[in-house]
């Protein structure tokens, strides 16, 4: 059965796509840590990140990194933090978090709750930067 992840990036399941390429999708995390806060997966399923072969584990990298400067340029920030924690949902997903102090990347602390047209301005901002970036 596929994950819920990869239900989202086939579009079956709603989500604020960012970016995405024939091998990966990035869209925003519905119960973010900080605004912006984006996950990026690879189409193809695997459970953990280190159980990737080598070139597929440097493709998500260089996607993420990407994704990364496209947040960076889009959300008021410091830095983009990256996480890999992989407990919840079992397809690898690198969370990429807008950040200006280290709370900002607190897992642990109360998800914030946006509003539809929120996630909607950032997921358009953050789409607009990639692209202004990458598809010239």
């Amino acid at each position: 059965m596929a994950s819920i992840f990869s239900r989202i990036a086939a579009g079956e399941i709603p989500s604020w796509k960012v970016a995405e390429d024939d091998k990966h999708y990035a869209f925003l995390d519905i119960n973010p840590v900080n605004r912006g806060h984006v996950l990026v997966i690879p189409r193809k399923e695997t459970d953990y990140i280190f159980d990737m072969d080598e070139d597929e584990y440097k493709d998500l990298m260089a996607f993420a990194r990407k994704v990364a400067h496209a947040v960076k340029a889009a959300i008021p920030c410091t830095k983009v933090g990256m996480t890999v924690i992989g407990l919840d949902v079992h397809h690898v997903h690198v969370h990429l978090v807008p950040m200006n102090t280290g709370a900002d990347m607190n897992f642990c602390a109360p998800k914030l709750t946006l509003a539809d047209e929120e996630l909607k301005e950032i997921s358009e901002k953050i789409a607009k930067e990639y692209d202004n970036l990458y598809k010239k």
